[in-house]
C-alpha cells in the first residue's frame, strides 16, 4: 500500500457568509430603529408590525398561525 500526500490548494473563505451577515445586520438595525422610534413617541412598537390575521396578542397570533399551518397539512 502506498501512501499519497494530499495537498489542499483551496483555502476556505468566509466570502459567502458576508451576504448573510449583511442581511442580518440590516434587518436587526431596521427592527431596532422601529423599536427605538416607538419608544420616543411612547407607542407600542408591536402595533406597527401586522400579526397573523389581525391578532391582538402574541398568544392569539401563535394560535392562529398554528391553526393555519394545520389546516394546510390536511
Amino acid at each position: 500500500m502506498a501512501f499519497e500526500t494530499v495537498v489542499f490548494d483551496r483555502v476556505p473563505t468566509t466570502a459567502p457568509l458576508r451576504g448573510y451577515v449583511g442581511i442580518f445586520v440590516v434587518t436587526f438595525l431596521v427592527f431596532l430603529a422601529v423599536a427605538l422610534a416607538s419608544m420616543l413617541v411612547a407607542k407600542n412598537w408591536r402595533t406597527f408590525l401586522p400579526g397573523a390575521e389581525g391578532a391582538n396578542s402574541m398568544w392569539d397570533g401563535v394560535t392562529r398561525a398554528v391553526y393555519t399551518v394545520i389546516s394546510q397539512l390536511s
